[in-house]
């Protein structure tokens, strides 16, 4: 039996990456601060097709502001490349590279989502006789980030992310 400050249990709570694209923070393509992709304004009460909304990309340091609407979305695929936006191409600000690969997400949310999943020793996955949403963002993740004995390194870059923020 463990003490319950010891015991993590995660429970997936079945998010996809999709479910995270109304925010999405990036490297801006003229200062390279952290700048913001999100739904276009006088889109946001629309959110049947939140992946092909129109977006907008704005920074607050050099006000670099970019519009996107109707164009093809790239979704990430290359685990040993950095990531980027998947509708203006531009770095995701969240993201770090380990000896297996790169890590990222697209907002704070979403790397919340990745550091429980894995700091929690006990993780239960979707049952294999639910009918609902199978390939989730913690279903997905490379088997190198789900071993126990990579942890502490995924954990480790998951710090430098959080503090790329605070030096912004």
């Amino acid at each position: 039996m463990c003490s319950s400050s010891k015991c993590h249990r995660f429970r997936d709570p079945r998010s996809t990456k999709y479910d995270f694209l109304a925010s999405v923070l990036v490297c801006c393509p003229g200062c390279e601060k952290v700048a913001h992709v999100g739904i276009a304004p006088h889109q946001s009460g629309l959110h049947d097709q939140v992946l092909f909304a129109p977006r907008r990309l704005v920074c607050r340091n050099c006000g670099v502001v970019k519009e996107w609407s109707r164009g093809g979305v790239v979704l990430h695929r290359d685990r040993h490349a950095p990531a980027t936006d998947p509708y203006f191409d531009v770095r995701l600000w969240l993201q770090a590279e380990t000896r297996h690969g790169w890590i990222w997400a697209y907002n704070l949310e979403h790397l919340d989502l990745i550091r429980r999943f894995v700091q929690a020793p006990l993780r239960e996955a979707i049952p294999w006789h639910d009918h609902g949403r199978k390939m989730t963002v913690v279903a997905r993740l490379p088997a190198w980030m789900q071993q126990a004995k990579n942890r502490d390194e995924v954990l480790r870059a998951i710090a430098r992310i959080h503090t790329s923020l605070l030096r912004t």
